[in-house]
């Protein structure tokens, strides 16, 4: 079961690293402005946001791998349009924010599925390491995916790396299709509850541990800060600079081979202090941010985003390992839409907030500004 579900997660994962990239480029080849990127970033964030908490119930309610199937098909059909659009020479930034806009509602529904289904593959001694597996196979693939994707856009054009992450989401439905779950944790006799009451049930498991809700809260205002000023300004600054579309496809896939050192290791070696361990690594995305604002080359960001990826992931695994673990199955997709609501609520705020400094304010003032700040709340949380 857990090998069908690893080969779907990895079917997508090559698409989706292309994808970052792809529509970044794509979006600044029909607009220069910044605030048309932070536009198309902030629909999807903001639908993702509004629906996350149905996605949530609907996903405990539900087989969670049928959710995931109905997910990639919709995706395949959101991501081939805007494919479409971009190779015809016909997208425009309002076409491009209605389908990202529809794609962000459709991930709202499959993220919570995805994150409750493990559990129910594999044992509790084992949840570490099946982390850590599909970690690595997806930051293996992000290592290629976002260069591939900055020669695609250079050659080609960025619509053809948005036809292949269309395309390979359609070929991940027949393999979930033979991730065979076993029963889930409700009970089919078990009288049908209100969506409501569903609701509130899982926000009682969610703020009864500090823990959750804490870290929840604080990366409220990381993704913020980080889709402001490396989805946002960073492609700007690269494409204003020496490092160009190749370099920053590159450094993005230096980020992806940061996170699979830390992958082979977390395979193996187990976090006694994972969250501790986890947030001193998140403070490390500041390196970026500081290089994007001081000295934008090529070699300086491949180095300072491997040495955050490897940062990141250390936070990733263990995040999702401490869930796993201490969050009881039958709510465990409620509560992972309660992180991700609580973690992605602000981000399209943060797009559109940093697409507007930027039109007020020096970008690299904007980038140094966003490296303390992040630094310091991460930090901060070890209190």
């Amino acid at each position: 079961r857990f090998a069908w579900y690893f080969a779907a997660r990895t079917t997508t994962s090559i698409g989706s690293a292309m994808t970052s990239v792809a529509l970044a480029f794509a979006v600044l080849h029909i607009s220069n402005e910044p605030g048309a990127l932070a536009q198309v970033l902030a629909a999807h964030m903001t639908t993702m946001v509004i629906f996350l908490l149905v996605g949530g119930v609907v996903a405990d309610r539900y087989s969670r791998t049928v959710i995931m199937q109905t997910s990639h098909a919709l995706t395949f059909f959101t991501q081939g349009m805007a494919a479409y659009l971009v190779l015809t020479g016909t997208a425009q930034i309002w076409h491009l924010v209605v389908l990202e806009a529809v794609n962000g509602a459709v991930s709202a529904f499959g993220m919570p599925a995805m994150m409750g289904v493990v559990p129910l593959l594999v044992g509790p001694d084992r949840i570490q390491q099946a982390n850590a597996v599909l970690s690595f196979s997806r930051s293996s693939i992000t290592i290629v995916g976002p260069a591939v994707a900055g020669a695609l856009v250079v050659g080609a054009g960025p619509g053809w790396a948005l036809l292949v992450d269309a395309v390979l989401f359609l070929v991940a439905i027949p393999m979930l299709m033979r991730v065979g779950v076993p029963g889930r944790a409700r009970a089919g006799s078990e009288v049908p509850t209100s969506m409501l009451t569903e609701l509130r049930d899982g926000w009682g498991e969610f703020v009864s541990r500090t823990w959750v809700w804490l870290i929840v809260g604080v990366f409220g205002v990381l993704n913020a800060i980080h889709i402001g000023a490396i989805s946002v300004l960073g492609p700007v600054v690269a494409k204003s600079t020496s490092v160009g579309e190749q370099g920053w496809g590159l450094a993005l896939s230096a980020e992806a081979a940061g996170t699979v050192l830390l992958t082979v290791i977390l395979m193996r070696a187990r976090l006694t202090r994972p969250l501790v361990a986890g947030m001193l690594g998140v403070a490390l995305l500041a390196v970026p941010m500081l290089v994007l604002g001081l000295v934008p080359r090529t070699e300086l960001l491949v180095v300072a985003f491997f040495v955050a990826g490897a940062g990141v992931e250390v936070f990733g695994v263990a995040w999702s390992t401490a869930l796993h673990q201490h969050i009881p199955e039958a709510v465990l997709s409620r509560v992972s839409s309660y992180d991700a609501l609580g973690s992605f609520v602000a981000m399209p705020m943060g797009a559109m907030l940093y697409g507007w400094l930027a039109t007020a304010f020096d970008v690299r003032v904007l980038l140094l500004a966003s490296a303390l700040g992040y630094a310091g709340l991460s930090l901060a949380t070890l209190a």
